[in-house]
Protein backbone atom coordinates (compact mmCIF):
# COMPACT_ATOMS: atom_id res chain seq x y z
CA UNK A 1 0.00 0.00 0.00
CA UNK A 2 1.53 3.37 -0.87
CA UNK A 3 1.87 6.26 1.30
CA UNK A 4 -0.30 9.09 0.71
CA UNK A 5 1.41 12.37 -0.18
CA UNK A 6 0.46 15.55 -1.40
CA UNK A 7 0.70 17.92 -4.56
CA UNK A 8 3.83 20.12 -3.74
CA UNK A 9 4.77 23.42 -5.35
CA UNK A 10 8.11 23.75 -7.06
CA UNK A 11 9.72 26.32 -8.43
CA UNK A 12 11.52 26.61 -11.71
CA UNK A 13 15.41 26.05 -11.96
CA UNK A 14 16.95 29.36 -11.69
CA UNK A 15 18.78 31.18 -14.40
CA UNK A 16 22.10 30.07 -14.59
CA UNK A 17 25.11 32.54 -14.78
CA UNK A 18 25.09 34.34 -18.06
CA UNK A 19 28.32 35.63 -19.25
CA UNK A 20 26.43 38.45 -20.52
CA UNK A 21 23.00 39.74 -20.78
CA UNK A 22 21.00 39.68 -24.10
CA UNK A 23 19.19 43.06 -24.41
CA UNK A 24 17.77 45.00 -27.60
CA UNK A 25 18.98 48.05 -28.12
CA UNK A 26 16.64 50.70 -29.82
CA UNK A 27 18.65 53.41 -31.86
CA UNK A 28 16.49 54.75 -34.24
CA UNK A 29 17.18 58.68 -34.10
CA UNK A 30 19.57 58.59 -31.74
CA UNK A 31 23.71 59.39 -32.62
CA UNK A 32 26.22 57.07 -32.97
CA UNK A 33 29.68 56.61 -33.72
CA UNK A 34 31.77 54.39 -35.86
CA UNK A 35 35.54 54.35 -35.93
CA UNK A 36 37.69 52.46 -38.41
CA UNK A 37 38.83 51.29 -41.72
CA UNK A 38 38.27 47.81 -42.05
CA UNK A 39 35.72 45.27 -43.45
CA UNK A 40 34.34 44.82 -40.00
CA UNK A 41 33.74 48.22 -39.95
CA UNK A 42 32.06 48.88 -43.01
CA UNK A 43 29.86 45.87 -41.75
CA UNK A 44 29.52 47.56 -38.73
CA UNK A 45 28.37 50.70 -40.30
CA UNK A 46 25.72 48.78 -42.84
CA UNK A 47 23.88 47.18 -39.29
CA UNK A 48 24.39 50.08 -37.44
CA UNK A 49 22.51 52.40 -39.79
CA UNK A 50 19.85 49.66 -40.89
CA UNK A 51 18.52 50.31 -37.29
CA UNK A 52 17.30 54.43 -38.10
CA UNK A 53 20.20 55.43 -35.99
CA UNK A 54 21.88 58.76 -37.35
CA UNK A 55 25.62 57.22 -37.90
CA UNK A 56 28.62 59.26 -38.12
CA UNK A 57 31.72 57.63 -39.40
CA UNK A 58 35.33 58.54 -38.85
CA UNK A 59 37.56 57.23 -41.12
CA UNK A 60 40.83 58.53 -43.26
CA UNK A 61 39.25 56.45 -45.91
CA UNK A 62 35.48 57.18 -45.32
CA UNK A 63 35.16 58.42 -49.33
CA UNK A 64 36.51 55.12 -50.40
CA UNK A 65 35.14 52.61 -48.27
CA UNK A 66 31.80 54.24 -47.22
CA UNK A 67 30.43 56.05 -49.78
CA UNK A 68 28.11 52.96 -51.29
CA UNK A 69 26.21 53.11 -48.11
CA UNK A 70 26.57 56.71 -47.81
CA UNK A 71 24.81 56.84 -51.06
CA UNK A 72 21.93 54.40 -50.82
CA UNK A 73 19.19 57.33 -49.41
CA UNK A 74 17.30 55.12 -47.22
CA UNK A 75 20.21 55.61 -44.63
CA UNK A 76 21.17 58.76 -41.91
CA UNK A 77 24.76 58.13 -42.22
CA UNK A 78 27.03 61.41 -41.81
CA UNK A 79 31.34 60.83 -43.26
CA UNK A 80 33.65 62.09 -41.76
CA UNK A 81 37.49 61.45 -43.81
CA UNK A 82 39.64 62.20 -40.36
CA UNK A 83 40.61 60.14 -37.57
CA UNK A 84 38.05 60.45 -34.49
CA UNK A 85 38.61 62.48 -31.36
CA UNK A 86 37.35 62.19 -27.89
CA UNK A 87 34.83 65.54 -28.47
CA UNK A 88 33.75 63.08 -31.57
CA UNK A 89 31.96 61.05 -28.89
CA UNK A 90 29.85 63.66 -26.96
CA UNK A 91 26.43 62.99 -27.40
CA UNK A 92 27.00 59.34 -28.52
CA UNK A 93 24.64 56.33 -27.03
CA UNK A 94 26.71 53.54 -28.70
CA UNK A 95 30.36 54.19 -30.01
CA UNK A 96 32.39 51.68 -31.93
CA UNK A 97 35.46 51.04 -33.37
CA UNK A 98 38.27 49.08 -35.11
CA UNK A 99 41.65 49.21 -33.08
CA UNK A 100 44.89 48.37 -34.41
CA UNK A 101 46.64 48.20 -31.38
CA UNK A 102 45.23 47.43 -27.32
CA UNK A 103 46.90 51.64 -26.59
CA UNK A 104 44.03 52.39 -29.59
CA UNK A 105 41.89 50.19 -28.77
CA UNK A 106 42.00 51.77 -24.42
CA UNK A 107 41.89 55.56 -25.64
CA UNK A 108 39.16 54.46 -27.40
CA UNK A 109 37.39 53.08 -24.77
CA UNK A 110 38.42 55.96 -22.09
CA UNK A 111 36.91 58.12 -24.33
CA UNK A 112 33.65 56.63 -25.07
CA UNK A 113 33.48 56.14 -20.95
CA UNK A 114 34.14 59.64 -20.46
CA UNK A 115 31.15 60.15 -23.25
CA UNK A 116 28.75 58.30 -21.76
CA UNK A 117 28.54 55.83 -24.06
CA UNK A 118 28.39 52.33 -24.48
CA UNK A 119 31.37 51.29 -26.66
CA UNK A 120 32.36 48.04 -28.49
CA UNK A 121 35.74 47.63 -29.84
CA UNK A 122 35.61 45.44 -33.22
CA UNK A 123 37.22 41.79 -32.35
CA UNK A 124 38.47 42.66 -29.47
CA UNK A 125 36.19 41.57 -26.48
CA UNK A 126 37.93 42.33 -23.70
CA UNK A 127 37.18 45.70 -24.45
CA UNK A 128 33.69 45.72 -25.27
CA UNK A 129 30.57 46.64 -22.90
CA UNK A 130 28.19 45.32 -25.51
CA UNK A 131 28.83 42.60 -28.04
CA UNK A 132 27.30 42.28 -31.64
CA UNK A 133 25.99 38.72 -31.60
CA UNK A 134 24.95 37.10 -35.08
CA UNK A 135 21.81 37.68 -36.08
CA UNK A 136 18.48 35.84 -37.96
CA UNK A 137 16.53 39.01 -38.90
CA UNK A 138 13.20 38.73 -39.84
CA UNK A 139 12.29 41.60 -38.12
CA UNK A 140 10.73 42.87 -36.12
CA UNK A 141 10.97 39.71 -35.22
CA UNK A 142 15.02 39.41 -34.33
CA UNK A 143 17.46 36.23 -32.89
CA UNK A 144 20.49 37.27 -31.67
CA UNK A 145 23.44 34.86 -31.06
CA UNK A 146 26.23 35.05 -29.14
CA UNK A 147 29.43 33.45 -27.78
CA UNK A 148 30.57 36.01 -25.47
CA UNK A 149 33.18 36.77 -28.61
CA UNK A 150 35.04 33.36 -27.57
CA UNK A 151 34.00 31.33 -31.30
CA UNK A 152 31.90 33.94 -33.94
CA UNK A 153 31.96 31.15 -36.73
CA UNK A 154 29.93 29.28 -33.94
CA UNK A 155 27.67 31.53 -33.48
CA UNK A 156 27.06 31.79 -37.37
CA UNK A 157 26.77 28.25 -37.92
CA UNK A 158 24.38 28.14 -34.95
CA UNK A 159 22.67 31.35 -36.73
CA UNK A 160 22.51 29.32 -40.37
CA UNK A 161 20.65 26.33 -38.88
CA UNK A 162 18.19 28.70 -36.96
CA UNK A 163 18.07 30.69 -40.21
CA UNK A 164 16.75 27.29 -42.02
CA UNK A 165 13.56 26.53 -39.11
CA UNK A 166 12.26 30.16 -39.40
CA UNK A 167 9.67 30.44 -42.20
CA UNK A 168 10.33 34.13 -43.43
CA UNK A 169 6.50 34.50 -43.86
CA UNK A 170 6.83 34.77 -40.20
CA UNK A 171 8.13 38.16 -40.69
CA UNK A 172 5.12 39.31 -41.93
CA UNK A 173 2.90 37.66 -38.91
CA UNK A 174 5.39 39.41 -37.03
CA UNK A 175 4.76 42.99 -38.41
CA UNK A 176 1.24 42.06 -38.03
CA UNK A 177 1.44 41.69 -34.44
CA UNK A 178 3.01 45.12 -34.39
CA UNK A 179 0.17 47.09 -35.95
CA UNK A 180 -2.60 44.82 -34.46
CA UNK A 181 -1.68 45.03 -30.95
CA UNK A 182 -2.88 48.88 -30.51
CA UNK A 183 -6.22 47.27 -31.21
CA UNK A 184 -5.84 44.79 -28.73
CA UNK A 185 -4.40 47.07 -25.96
CA UNK A 186 -7.29 49.42 -26.73
CA UNK A 187 -10.29 46.46 -25.89
CA UNK A 188 -8.47 46.85 -21.84
CA UNK A 189 -8.88 43.45 -21.52
CA UNK A 190 -7.47 41.51 -18.46
CA UNK A 191 -3.67 40.13 -18.86
CA UNK A 192 -5.00 36.18 -18.71
CA UNK A 193 -7.77 37.58 -21.90
CA UNK A 194 -4.72 39.28 -23.82
CA UNK A 195 -2.23 36.01 -23.28
CA UNK A 196 -5.16 33.79 -24.68
CA UNK A 197 -5.09 35.91 -27.61
CA UNK A 198 -1.85 35.93 -28.55
CA UNK A 199 -2.06 32.26 -28.06
CA UNK A 200 -4.63 31.83 -30.82
CA UNK A 201 -2.52 34.55 -32.93
CA UNK A 202 0.48 32.24 -32.12
CA UNK A 203 -1.51 29.28 -33.28
CA UNK A 204 -2.78 30.28 -36.24
CA UNK A 205 0.47 32.19 -37.58
CA UNK A 206 2.79 28.70 -36.58
CA UNK A 207 -0.08 26.38 -38.71
CA UNK A 208 0.42 28.46 -42.12
CA UNK A 209 3.48 30.90 -41.75
CA UNK A 210 4.03 30.66 -45.82
CA UNK A 211 1.10 32.78 -45.86
CA UNK A 212 0.56 36.64 -45.19
CA UNK A 213 -1.92 37.82 -42.63
CA UNK A 214 -5.29 39.09 -44.03
CA UNK A 215 -7.72 41.70 -42.85
CA UNK A 216 -10.14 38.56 -41.98
CA UNK A 217 -7.68 37.19 -40.04
CA UNK A 218 -7.35 40.35 -37.57
CA UNK A 219 -11.28 40.69 -37.77
CA UNK A 220 -11.29 37.26 -36.45
CA UNK A 221 -9.10 37.41 -33.73
CA UNK A 222 -10.20 40.51 -32.59
CA UNK A 223 -13.83 38.98 -32.81
CA UNK A 224 -12.09 36.14 -30.60
CA UNK A 225 -10.86 38.30 -27.89
CA UNK A 226 -14.04 40.45 -28.15
CA UNK A 227 -15.66 37.20 -27.00
CA UNK A 228 -12.82 35.79 -24.85
CA UNK A 229 -13.22 39.27 -22.77
CA UNK A 230 -17.54 39.13 -22.90
CA UNK A 231 -17.25 36.19 -20.32
CA UNK A 232 -16.17 34.41 -18.07
CA UNK A 233 -12.56 32.93 -18.42
CA UNK A 234 -12.84 29.39 -19.16
CA UNK A 235 -10.33 27.32 -17.86
CA UNK A 236 -9.30 23.70 -19.77
CA UNK A 237 -6.90 20.74 -19.17
CA UNK A 238 -4.70 18.94 -21.37
CA UNK A 239 -3.12 15.58 -21.18
CA UNK A 240 -0.01 15.71 -22.92
CA UNK A 241 3.03 12.74 -23.11
CA UNK A 242 6.38 14.20 -22.04
CA UNK A 243 7.95 11.15 -24.05
CA UNK A 244 10.04 8.37 -22.17
CA UNK A 245 12.53 10.68 -21.48
CA UNK A 246 14.58 12.17 -24.00
CA UNK A 247 13.72 16.04 -24.69
CA UNK A 248 14.15 15.55 -27.85
CA UNK A 249 11.54 13.24 -28.25
CA UNK A 250 9.02 15.49 -27.35
CA UNK A 251 6.86 16.81 -30.05
CA UNK A 252 5.91 20.32 -31.27
CA UNK A 253 2.31 20.29 -30.02
CA UNK A 254 3.20 19.26 -26.58
CA UNK A 255 6.02 21.59 -26.90
CA UNK A 256 3.51 24.58 -27.77
CA UNK A 257 1.21 23.18 -24.78
CA UNK A 258 4.11 23.90 -21.97
CA UNK A 259 4.45 27.07 -23.26
CA UNK A 260 0.54 28.04 -22.72
CA UNK A 261 0.01 26.35 -19.61
CA UNK A 262 -0.77 28.81 -16.80
CA UNK A 263 -0.24 25.31 -14.38
CA UNK A 264 1.71 22.56 -14.65
CA UNK A 265 0.89 19.09 -12.70
CA UNK A 266 3.89 16.39 -13.49
CA UNK A 267 4.74 13.47 -12.52
CA UNK A 268 8.71 12.19 -11.26
CA UNK A 269 9.33 10.32 -14.16
CA UNK A 270 9.42 13.87 -16.27
CA UNK A 271 12.78 14.89 -17.05
CA UNK A 272 13.76 18.31 -16.00
CA UNK A 273 14.94 19.43 -19.19
CA UNK A 274 11.48 19.12 -20.61
CA UNK A 275 10.00 21.16 -17.30
CA UNK A 276 12.79 24.10 -18.24
CA UNK A 277 10.92 23.78 -21.74
CA UNK A 278 7.64 25.61 -20.08
CA UNK A 279 6.72 28.95 -20.28
CA UNK A 280 8.93 30.31 -17.00
CA UNK A 281 5.54 31.81 -15.38
CA UNK A 282 4.04 28.77 -15.20
CA UNK A 283 3.36 27.41 -11.70
CA UNK A 284 4.86 23.54 -11.22
CA UNK A 285 3.27 21.05 -8.97
CA UNK A 286 4.92 17.60 -8.41
CA UNK A 287 2.24 15.53 -8.79
CA UNK A 288 4.07 11.87 -9.08
CA UNK A 289 3.06 8.14 -7.74
CA UNK A 290 6.42 6.02 -6.79
CA UNK A 291 5.85 2.19 -7.19
CA UNK A 292 4.85 1.16 -3.62
CA UNK A 293 6.44 4.27 -2.41
CA UNK A 294 4.81 7.78 -1.18
CA UNK A 295 2.27 8.61 -4.02
CA UNK A 296 -0.27 11.88 -4.37
CA UNK A 297 -3.93 9.81 -4.62
CA UNK A 298 -5.77 10.10 -7.78
CA UNK A 299 -8.53 11.34 -6.71
CA UNK A 300 -6.24 14.51 -5.18
CA UNK A 301 -4.71 15.23 -8.92
CA UNK A 302 -8.65 14.83 -10.03
CA UNK A 303 -9.59 17.40 -7.73
CA UNK A 304 -6.82 19.32 -8.11
CA UNK A 305 -7.15 19.48 -11.98
CA UNK A 306 -10.91 20.65 -12.03
CA UNK A 307 -10.53 23.41 -9.25
CA UNK A 308 -7.59 25.15 -11.44
CA UNK A 309 -9.58 24.69 -14.76
CA UNK A 310 -12.76 26.49 -12.75
CA UNK A 311 -10.19 28.92 -11.86
CA UNK A 312 -9.87 29.66 -15.70
CA UNK A 313 -6.36 28.45 -16.05
CA UNK A 314 -5.07 26.42 -18.83
CA UNK A 315 -3.37 23.31 -17.16
CA UNK A 316 -0.93 21.35 -19.00
CA UNK A 317 -1.35 17.86 -16.92
CA UNK A 318 2.31 16.16 -17.74
CA UNK A 319 2.56 12.17 -17.95
CA UNK A 320 5.84 10.51 -18.70
CA UNK A 321 5.35 8.39 -22.12
CA UNK A 322 2.04 8.95 -23.43
CA UNK A 323 -0.76 9.43 -21.09
CA UNK A 324 -2.94 7.11 -22.60
CA UNK A 325 -0.64 4.32 -22.16
CA UNK A 326 -1.11 3.25 -18.59
CA UNK A 327 -1.25 7.09 -17.49
CA UNK A 328 -5.04 7.11 -15.85
CA UNK A 329 -6.11 9.42 -18.16
CA UNK A 330 -9.60 7.27 -18.65
CA UNK A 331 -10.12 8.72 -14.74
CA UNK A 332 -8.75 12.24 -15.18
CA UNK A 333 -11.02 12.77 -18.48
CA UNK A 334 -14.09 11.31 -16.51
CA UNK A 335 -13.23 13.82 -13.87
CA UNK A 336 -12.96 16.50 -15.95
CA UNK A 337 -16.29 15.90 -18.69
CA UNK A 338 -18.39 15.24 -15.01
CA UNK A 339 -17.21 19.10 -14.05
CA UNK A 340 -17.91 20.46 -17.64
CA UNK A 341 -14.46 21.01 -18.30
CA UNK A 342 -12.73 20.79 -21.56
CA UNK A 343 -9.67 18.52 -21.95
CA UNK A 344 -8.20 17.29 -24.77
CA UNK A 345 -5.03 15.00 -24.81
CA UNK A 346 -1.30 15.29 -26.96
CA UNK A 347 0.21 12.01 -27.53
CA UNK A 348 3.71 11.09 -26.69
CA UNK A 349 5.97 8.22 -27.81
CA UNK A 350 5.52 5.65 -25.36
CA UNK A 351 8.54 3.85 -23.49
CA UNK A 352 8.00 0.73 -25.10
CA UNK A 353 8.78 3.09 -28.57
CA UNK A 354 11.24 4.72 -27.07
CA UNK A 355 13.01 1.31 -26.10
CA UNK A 356 12.62 -0.55 -29.22
CA UNK A 357 14.35 2.48 -30.78
CA UNK A 358 17.26 2.07 -28.56
CA UNK A 359 17.84 -1.44 -29.82
CA UNK A 360 17.49 -0.04 -33.04
CA UNK A 361 14.52 -2.48 -33.38
CA UNK A 362 10.90 -3.00 -34.74
CA UNK A 363 8.32 -3.91 -32.36
CA UNK A 364 6.74 -5.67 -34.86
CA UNK A 365 7.96 -7.99 -37.84
CA UNK A 366 5.67 -9.45 -40.47
CA UNK A 367 7.35 -13.06 -40.33
CA UNK A 368 7.42 -13.29 -36.49
CA UNK A 369 5.46 -10.24 -34.75
CA UNK A 370 2.32 -9.75 -36.73
CA UNK A 371 0.60 -8.35 -33.13
CA UNK A 372 1.37 -6.23 -30.08
CA UNK A 373 0.30 -5.83 -26.62
CA UNK A 374 1.17 -3.28 -23.93
CA UNK A 375 0.42 -5.17 -20.52
CA UNK A 376 0.86 -3.32 -16.70
CA UNK A 377 3.13 -5.51 -13.89
CA UNK A 378 0.65 -5.01 -11.20
CA UNK A 379 -3.04 -3.81 -10.59
CA UNK A 380 -4.50 -1.63 -8.03
CA UNK A 381 -3.34 -4.29 -5.35
CA UNK A 382 0.09 -3.68 -6.96
CA UNK A 383 -0.11 -7.22 -7.66
CA UNK A 384 -0.25 -9.18 -11.09
CA UNK A 385 -3.38 -7.82 -12.80
CA UNK A 386 -5.68 -11.23 -12.76
CA UNK A 387 -7.64 -10.35 -16.37
CA UNK A 388 -4.27 -10.95 -18.10
CA UNK A 389 -5.17 -13.37 -21.34
CA UNK A 390 -1.77 -15.94 -20.45
CA UNK A 391 -2.66 -17.62 -23.88
CA UNK A 392 -2.68 -14.17 -25.48
CA UNK A 393 1.21 -13.60 -23.89
CA UNK A 394 2.36 -18.08 -25.22
CA UNK A 395 1.30 -16.65 -28.99
CA UNK A 396 4.59 -16.68 -30.71
CA UNK A 397 3.63 -14.49 -33.42
CA UNK A 398 3.02 -11.53 -30.88
CA UNK A 399 5.23 -9.10 -29.07
CA UNK A 400 4.08 -8.37 -25.63
CA UNK A 401 5.14 -5.02 -23.91
CA UNK A 402 5.17 -5.23 -19.81
CA UNK A 403 5.69 -2.06 -18.02
CA UNK A 404 6.20 -2.00 -14.24
CA UNK A 405 7.35 -5.04 -14.37
CA UNK A 406 10.25 -4.93 -11.84
CA UNK A 407 8.35 -6.76 -8.73
CA UNK A 408 6.27 -8.77 -10.57
CA UNK A 409 8.65 -10.04 -13.71
CA UNK A 410 9.31 -13.51 -11.96
CA UNK A 411 5.60 -14.77 -11.42
CA UNK A 412 4.32 -12.86 -15.01
CA UNK A 413 7.21 -15.25 -16.69
CA UNK A 414 6.33 -18.19 -14.59
CA UNK A 415 2.81 -17.76 -15.31
CA UNK A 416 3.56 -17.17 -19.22
CA UNK A 417 5.74 -20.49 -19.51
CA UNK A 418 3.16 -22.55 -17.83
CA UNK A 419 0.71 -21.17 -20.39
CA UNK A 420 2.82 -22.33 -23.38
CA UNK A 421 5.46 -19.45 -24.15
CA UNK A 422 8.73 -21.03 -25.09
CA UNK A 423 11.40 -20.60 -22.81
CA UNK A 424 13.98 -19.23 -25.19
CA UNK A 425 11.52 -16.50 -26.51
CA UNK A 426 13.58 -13.87 -26.34
CA UNK A 427 13.12 -11.18 -23.67
CA UNK A 428 14.86 -7.74 -23.03
CA UNK A 429 14.34 -5.34 -20.45
CA UNK A 430 15.36 -1.55 -20.62
CA UNK A 431 15.63 0.69 -18.06
CA UNK A 432 15.85 4.67 -18.25
CA UNK A 433 14.92 3.95 -22.30
CA UNK A 434 16.34 6.85 -24.25
CA UNK A 435 18.27 8.74 -21.45
CA UNK A 436 21.96 8.82 -21.64
CA UNK A 437 22.04 6.51 -18.25
CA UNK A 438 20.32 4.10 -19.99
CA UNK A 439 20.88 0.20 -19.39
CA UNK A 440 19.69 -2.74 -21.19
CA UNK A 441 19.57 -6.82 -20.23
CA UNK A 442 18.92 -9.06 -22.79
CA UNK A 443 18.10 -12.82 -22.33
CA UNK A 444 14.92 -14.92 -22.94
CA UNK A 445 11.51 -15.92 -21.36
CA UNK A 446 13.60 -18.22 -18.69
CA UNK A 447 15.78 -15.92 -17.21
CA UNK A 448 15.08 -12.19 -17.86
CA UNK A 449 13.45 -11.96 -14.51
CA UNK A 450 17.13 -12.55 -12.76
CA UNK A 451 18.87 -10.60 -15.24
CA UNK A 452 16.62 -7.07 -14.11
CA UNK A 453 17.74 -6.43 -11.17
CA UNK A 454 20.99 -5.97 -12.83
CA UNK A 455 19.71 -3.18 -13.70
CA UNK A 456 20.14 0.55 -12.16
CA UNK A 457 16.79 0.19 -9.32
CA UNK A 458 15.73 3.71 -9.37
CA UNK A 459 15.17 3.80 -13.48
CA UNK A 460 11.76 2.89 -14.94
CA UNK A 461 12.05 -0.28 -16.61
CA UNK A 462 9.95 -1.92 -19.12
CA UNK A 463 9.95 -5.56 -20.36
CA UNK A 464 9.47 -6.41 -23.90
CA UNK A 465 9.05 -10.49 -24.91
CA UNK A 466 9.08 -12.11 -28.46
CA UNK A 467 10.86 -13.11 -31.52
CA UNK A 468 11.11 -9.79 -33.16
CA UNK A 469 13.84 -9.54 -30.34
CA UNK A 470 16.06 -12.40 -30.84
CA UNK A 471 19.53 -11.46 -29.92
CA UNK A 472 21.02 -12.11 -32.76
CA UNK A 473 19.47 -9.62 -35.10
CA UNK A 474 20.19 -6.66 -32.08
CA UNK A 475 22.10 -3.90 -33.33
CA UNK A 476 25.30 -3.32 -31.43
CA UNK A 477 24.50 -1.67 -28.26
CA UNK A 478 27.30 0.58 -27.82
CA UNK A 479 28.14 2.82 -24.47
CA UNK A 480 25.12 1.14 -22.74
CA UNK A 481 25.63 -1.36 -19.82
CA UNK A 482 24.48 -4.80 -21.17
CA UNK A 483 24.01 -7.62 -19.18
CA UNK A 484 24.03 -10.93 -21.79
CA UNK A 485 23.04 -14.41 -20.03
CA UNK A 486 25.03 -17.04 -20.23
CA UNK A 487 23.06 -19.57 -22.46
CA UNK A 488 23.00 -16.82 -25.38
CA UNK A 489 25.53 -16.48 -28.18
CA UNK A 490 27.21 -12.70 -27.71
CA UNK A 491 25.82 -10.54 -30.36
CA UNK A 492 25.77 -6.97 -28.76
Amino acid sequence: MSTPAVPRPTEPPRIGALATLPLFHKLGGRHVVLAGDGEGAVWKAELLASTGAELHVFSPHAAGRFRPLAERGDIAITLYERAWTPADLVGAALVVAEAESDDEAEAFVAAGHAAGAVVNVIDRPAYCDAQFGALVNRSPLIVAISTDGAAPVFGQAIRARIESLLPRGLQDWARAARDWRPAVQAREATFAVRRAFWQLFTDRALADPGRQPTAADHDALLADLDRLDAGPSAGRVLLVGAGPGDPDLLTLKALRALQSADVILYDNLVAPEILELARREARRVAVGKVGHGPSVHQADINDLLVSLAREGKTVVRLKSGDPGIFGRANEEIAACRQAGIAISIVPGITAAQGAAASLCMSLTDRSCAQRMQFITGHGQDGRLPATINWSAVADPAVTTVVYMPRRTARAFMEKAIAQGLAVLTPAVAVAAATLPHEAIASGTAADIADLLPTLPGDAPAVLLIGEAFRVDTLAPLTDRAVSEPAALETAV
